[in-house]
């Protein structure tokens, strides 16, 4: 029945790591709006924040993020001084406002940085912030960059928790994708953070990569347990070559078809399973003691634009070019051209450009949509109790779609609607069914499985 569900449910729908979606944003959210956000915050809050690198090295074919190639440094050490200036704006704006309870170094490559470079970035963080003692400080790396002195320079900063990229250790997937990285490379950076205290570390893992079978697959997750990770993400490679134009250098037929993806995502995370971590939402795996496993059992695991997370702050500041905000009133984006970016900062201004205004039926659906990529369940109580007359409204419609699917990919159990055990790998296929905006949208989006 599975392989058949995966076949029939492996349309292109979002991943929701927010709701609205960033096609619905719009050009009404501008530095303005953004401004009054900021200048709104309440004193005594908790925010995070996200920092965008959008450079590479190398640029991986696979690779659907914000960023482009450079081999040289001088546009990075520009794009430096842009950010500088965007910290210092944001900075002022919340002083005194909220204290920072986790960081997201993400990109692009930000250990591409110079190891002073990500020293002054730190320093120029906290002389602009408010910190917690004890927040966390969380990096993506790249092992092909990542020397002695970077890895000393992140542990100065105060990084907590490495994630590193790892996709597939067998070398024909690597040239497909233009990624080599060899395992004793990772095994190197692993084994470095952790000399150094950082005290989590992460490995990023793709199926549905070109050429990849379910043998290689076991073998990249059997290599990458040996490092005993303290999390795993097994993400599906979602090929959007209309929106990343680079993986046309990937050939469509070296892919693996729906069924085989959805194969190769059931044998990892059983390997993974077996292995004695906790499976955390769709795609996350986690050490019993970890804090994502503790806030998954909690039921206060969350979902942003990192993924799955513990971090509660209901404020998430992005900065760098086409880094998006969460605010009580919206999501926000900064101008993704990292040359006009530039400018829009260079004076003071902040570089906002589009974004979105939640009403009281988005909170309600983000929230269902939210409990079920986290939980794969959500209380009819708390729907109504929290969101009122929409909770209401929402609730007939879950009730609709629970009585109306003869496949059972969502259930009424007692008070709470719950997608059962064997049909959450297609949750987001259930999640869309919350969406009012995706009928309408003219987005494309990556495969569901």
């Amino acid at each position: 029945m599975l392989p058949e569900l995966a076949a029939r449910l492996g349309e292109n729908v979002p991943r929701y790591t927010s709701y609205p979606t960033t096609p619905h944003f719009h050009p009404g959210i501008d530095a303005v709006v953004y401004r009054g956000w900021l200048e709104a915050l309440e004193s005594g809050g908790e925010i995070s924040l996200y920092l965008h690198v959008p450079y590479c090295d190398r640029l991986c074919w696979f690779c659907a993020c914000h960023t482009k190639q450079t081999r040289h440094y001088e546009p990075v050490a520009a794009y430096l001084r842009s950010l500088y200036a965007e910290i210092a704006t944001v900075g002022g704006l919340v002083s005194g406002k909220g204290r920072v309870r986790a960081v997201h170094f993400g990109g692009g490559s930000p250990t591409m940085l110079k190891p002073e470079d990500m020293m002054t970035l730190g320093t120029v963080l906290r002389d602009s912030f408010d910190f917690l003692g004890d927040a966390t400080i969380s990096v993506e790396i790249d092992p092909n960059n990542t020397d002695e002195a970077r890895l000393d320079a992140l542990a100065e900063i105060g990084m907590t928790r490495a994630s590193l990229g790892v996709q597939d250790f067998d070398p024909n997937v690597q040239k497909a994708i233009n990624r080599k990285q060899s395992f004793l490379q990772t095994k190197a950076v692993v084994d470095g953070v952790r000399s150094r205290g950082v005290e989590s570390v992460n490995l990023d893992l793709l199926y549905g990569l070109p050429h990849q079978t379910r043998e290689s697959v076991s073998s990249t997750v059997a290599r990458a347990l040996t490092l005993e990770p303290d999390r795993i993400a097994l993400f599906g490679y979602a090929h959007v070559p209309w929106f990343k134009k680079h993986q046309t250098m990937i050939d469509e037929a070296w892919l693996p078809d729906t069924t085989e993806r959805f194969a190769q995502s059931r044998l990892a995370a059983r390997a993974i399973v077996d292995e004695g971590y906790e499976s955390i939402g769709l795609d996350h795996f986690a050490k019993p003691g970890d804090a994502l496993a503790i806030a998954a059992r909690a039921g206060t695991l969350h979902r942003n634009f990192q993924g799955y997370t513990e971090d509660r702050c209901e404020t998430l500041i992005g900065l760098g070019p086409s880094s998006i905000g969460r605010f009580r009133q919206g999501y926000v984006q900064n101008m993704p051209s990292t040359g006009e970016y530039g400018r829009m900062v260079a004076d003071g201004r902040l570089a906002a450009v589009r974004g979105i205004v939640l009403s009281d039926d988005d909170r309600g659906r983000g929230w269902i949509i939210e409990r079920l990529m986290c939980d794969f369940a959500f209380s009819a109580i708390d729907l109504v109790e929290s969101f009122g007359e929409a909770g209401q409204k929402l609730l007939l419609q879950a009730s609709s779609i629970a009585l109306q699917d003869p496949a059972r990919l969502l259930e009424l159990q007692g008070d709470s609607f719950v997608v059962p055990a064997e049909n959450r790998p297609f949750v987001r296929s259930i999640a869309v069914k919350f969406d009012k905006y995706f009928e309408s949208g003219t987005a494309r989006h990556s495969a569901a499985i």
